[in-house]
């Protein structure tokens, strides 16, 4: 009877707790989510290095400019073939991506944003605008590092590429360290790692490493002269403004 006791006890207590413990794994993956899209505004060049598994590489550069949480654009300055492609991100998850050889916008399909981001490892979902928080469930799991807190992301829906994503964070900061991704039949196949760096009141990814295990292939994006708050326009981010001016 004792032992019975003892066990509605420990059952209690985690109905109890549980609310509590999902509220704060919530609150620290908003907390990453804030610190990411705390800038009004920002605007960088973007290097990428694509790497396969020889050690052959290519490098591309763009233009990066953002402004508030769900408006992004990249436009490709380097190399030459690559020079005028560019890609608009808008809310609730719309893409469109232009091509000068086709002289014009298309939108991105929900099939495709789990393709590759124009060649790239990361995929047009993980480009988008949408926060972890509104795409995924966290649940905090037991962490060996005292500095990192450790979540698993469960995806809310059925059109997201990930059967789940885990995070580590940085405790002090809330700004994650890597990410390891599990696809659709529950195998790690990719993972990022991040080199974040202060620049005024604002943390940013200075470095970011996608690894795709499966393709044995990476993508390095390097963050150079980045900028905040100068009051960018909406009118940077229209499909009109995708296509270069003459």
């Amino acid at each position: 009877m004792k032992t019975l006791k003892i066990t509605l006890a420990n059952l209690l207590f985690l109905i109890i707790a549980m609310p509590l413990y999902s509220q704060s794994a919530a609150s620290l993956l908003r907390g990453m989510d804030d610190l990411m899209s705390a800038p009004k505004d920002k605007e960088a060049i973007v290097k990428m290095v694509l790497k396969d598994g020889s050690g052959k590489e290519k490098v591309r550069e763009a233009i990066m400019k953002q402004k508030g949480q769900y408006h992004k654009i990249y436009r490709y300055t380097y190399p030459e073939k690559q020079v005028g492609t560019a890609t608009l991100s808008l809310p609730d998850d719309i893409i469109w991506l232009y091509m000068p050889a086709f002289n014009k916008a298309v939108k991105v399909t929900l099939l495709s944003k789990s393709q590759a981001f124009t060649g790239t490892d990361f995929s047009y979902e993980d480009m988008s605008g949408s926060s972890f928080s509104e795409r995924f469930t966290p649940k905090i799991l037991p962490s060996t590092d005292d500095d990192i807190y450790q979540l698993e992301l469960m995806p809310k829906s059925m059109r997201s590429r990930y059967s789940k994503i885990i995070v580590f964070l940085d405790k002090t900061h809330l700004y994650p360290i890597k990410m390891e991704y599990f696809d659709d039949n529950k195998v790690y196949f990719k993972s990022a790692t991040y080199e974040y760096k202060k620049q005024g009141n604002y943390w940013y990814a200075e470095r970011v490493i996608m690894k795709n295990i499966k393709k044995d292939h990476s993508t390095e994006i390097l963050i150079n002269k980045i900028k905040f708050d100068q009051g960018l326009d909406d009118s940077e981010f229209t499909v009109e403004n995708l296509k270069p001016k003459s």
